[in-house]
């Protein structure tokens, strides 16, 4: 197994890559769950020639939301591959009054040589293949269900397994905070309401856009957290 990479359940992997997590999930075709920064595709190609498989074999990339850490590799996963791109349609568009990023990223994304960077730090309506509104069961592993999470920015997404009691958050969830960073999201009180949604799904392995998963006890830690917030 590469540096940063571990198995979470049986074919599905994360990949840390600059700090940021993937999601490559194996079956007869192959899943990926966010794309990490740009220029992430060669720890990504790299990694699925590891499992003796090829990166042109991605049939579905899947964005929790479209912060750079999580789509800025987009672009160049188009190119390389055939995958058709879901995302949400509340994150599709440029975004560059979104509070959900800060106020000097804004400013310099205005300006006319750099706004060519847009294509990297928000997902166009030309990137995406697929709308989603939340709800929806994609086939992947037995039945993957679109959790509409929204707080960290208005499209953040979270993907349940029920099958295996595997909930994915992106950034919905901070692993030491529970909620997401204040300063890169777009309204704590939606923040907080998507996490007591999630609090009702059954899962054990939770798997967050930073860091390593969490397992065993986590819904009863999600649960005591949010007992000792005052509505």
């Amino acid at each position: 197994m590469q540096k940063g990479a571990l198995e979470v359940i049986p074919n599905v992997y994360q990949l840390a890559i600059r700090g940021a997590n993937v999601i490559l999930i194996v079956e007869q075709k192959l899943t990926l769950i966010d794309t990490g920064f740009p220029g992430s595709s060669a720890r990504i190609a790299d990694f699925i020639r590891s499992l003796g498989r090829s990166i042109e074999e991605i049939s579905l990339i899947i964005v929790t939301h479209y912060h750079v850490d999580h789509s800025g590799g987009l672009p160049e996963l188009r190119r390389l591959t055939r995958a058709r791109v879901a995302a949400h349609r509340d994150d599709i568009g440029d975004f560059k009054d979104s509070p959900s990023y800060p106020v000097i990223i804004r400013w310099l994304l205005r300006i006319p040589f750099l706004s060519a960077l847009r294509s990297v730090f928000f997902i166009r309506d030309s990137d995406k293949d697929i709308r989603l509104e939340g709800g929806e069961i994609l086939e992947v592993l037995g039945g993957l269900e679109i959790v509409h999470t929204p707080g960290h920015t208005a499209g953040s997404i979270s993907l349940f397994s029920p099958a295996n009691k595997l909930l994915i958050v992106g950034d919905a969830l901070n692993k030491r905070h529970w909620l997401p960073l204040k300063g890169a999201s777009a309204d704590l009180a939606q923040a907080l309401a998507s996490v007591k949604k999630m609090s009702r799904l059954d899962f054990e392995i939770l798997c967050f856009g930073h860091g390593r998963p969490l397992t065993g006890d986590v819904r009863l830690k999600m649960r005591q957290f949010l007992a000792g917030i005052k509505d």
